[in-house]
């Protein structure tokens, strides 16, 4: 049945065409934008996950970013450490050849220390990267940098990697006159208490072991040998343990200021070794001699920094020249396990860098994958629309004639 008021025919024809434009204007979005899936109403689901490792990817951009500034940071410390210990390593050259100098050559090479001494201080106080100084004491707390980001069911949490500070300032001493409250306990030296044992003397020709026990960050350890003949220095001692040092590291420093001292005031009679948490001192001389350690209570101040006994190290004479020699060694070590401390810092951080750049890229083809629109699809698919379109608008235009053909029912 014809009829002039509904065309069926025409209906049809535009559906088909309004389905046809309605293709066509979502391939022509996705070849001018490139993506398949460009708002949520695309594929809701597939869009949320997208825009989901869109930010983590700008996140670990903004890690990565960090990551290079914090390696730079301890990069900057390694190296000035390493010059300092090359300084160090001159030094005690000249400390060497001081022990036989005349007069007039010590002179001489005082001059050549105390030059290396001020600059080791210079590269202390400049040793910084965007106003972090890692080794001049400014600050005991790590150095920290947000590594990755993690996400879980129970949400998104940011992993850090610490850096410990190397405090290597000369602020401070590290001569025997560091407290003198008198102390009654000896043997072994635990923190925050009482050292076990009781006060006892040393005879003469007898040595007395002193044994570090625990050793807690922040706690003083103090031993006192007032020694008969001595005429510089108190004959007290103390060293503040730091958050990574052991009982070992404890004897060892407790250790060389007592063999300093010794050296210092030419006392030949006693002596001073270190093995493991040991302290080993030998009496040699004619009398007993009383030597007593305890720990002071957590919290006391540190004595100084690492290269605290660099202040007023001289070699003018036989004695002074053989207390530098006995500072060295220790000074050195100071040095050289904080260049290998950020030495391994910074080979963690380089690792942790090469990861997220690793990961970014991942996160990147991944968000490719889900949502980047195939461009050869798309071409053939906008040819076939465009070829529809032009058949859709030629059989509605059919369609819309076919009313008029009712006039030819009506002629004479």
């Amino acid at each position: 049945m014809s009829s002039i008021l509904t065309n069926n025919s025409a209906m049809v024809a535009l559906q088909t065409l309004k389905t046809i434009n309605s293709g066509l204007s979502k391939t022509q979005s996705e070849i001018s934008t490139g993506k398949a899936i460009s708002t949520a109403k695309d594929n809701a689901a597939i869009w949320s996950i997208a825009k989901t490792m869109e930010s983590d990817t700008s996140a670990i951009k903004t890690i990565s970013t960090g990551l290079n500034t914090a390696n730079s940071t301890v990069a900057t410390a390694r190296s000035a450490v390493e010059d300092i210990s090359e300084a160090l390593d001159k030094i005690k050259s000249k400390v060497l050849t001081a022990q036989t100098a005349s007069a007039n050559d010590r002179a001489t090479l005082q001059a050549d220390i105390d030059g290396y001494v001020s600059s080791i201080r210079g590269v202390l106080k400049t040793a910084q990267f965007n106003g972090v100084n890692l080794i001049d004491g400014s600050s005991t707390a790590d150095y920290e940098v947000v590594s990755s980001l993690d996400r879980s069911a129970a949400g998104v949490s940011a992993s850090k990697i610490s850096v410990e500070r190397q405090n290597l300032s000369m602020s401070g001493s590290t001569a025997a006159t560091f407290g003198a409250t008198a102390i009654t306990t000896t043997a072994i030296i635990n923190n925050g208490g009482t050292a076990a044992g009781s006060a006892a003397a040393v005879a003469a020709g007898a040595t007395q072991n002193i044994s570090i026990g625990t050793v807690g960050a922040g706690y003083s350890y103090r031993i006192a040998m007032p020694l008969p003949g001595a005429t510089s220095g108190t004959g007290t001692f103390e060293y503040v343990a730091g958050a990574n040092d052991s009982a070992e590291d404890v004897a060892t420093k407790l250790g060389n200021q007592m063999s300093a001292y010794l050296q210092q005031n030419g006392l030949s009679s006693y002596s001073v070794s270190v093995s493991d948490n040991r302290i080993r001192f030998t009496n040699d001389s004619a009398a007993a001699v009383n030597v007593t350690a305890t720990t002071a209570t957590g919290g006391t101040a540190a004595s100084g920094g690492g290269l605290s006994a660099l202040n007023g190290l001289s070699v003018t004479s036989d004695a002074n020249a053989a207390a530098a020699l006995a500072s060295m060694e220790g000074l050195i070590a100071t040095a050289t396990k904080a260049a290998a401390n950020f030495g391994l810092a910074q080979n963690q951080i380089e690792n942790q860098t090469n990861f997220i750049s690793k990961l970014s890229d991942n996160l990147t083809s991944g968000i490719g994958s889900l949502v980047d629109a195939d461009m050869e699809e798309a071409s053939a698919r906008l040819q076939a629309l465009q070829t529809q379109q032009q058949l859709g608008i030629q059989a509605l235009s059919i369609a819309n004639q076919a009313p008029s053909s009712i006039l030819s029912l009506f002629r004479g």
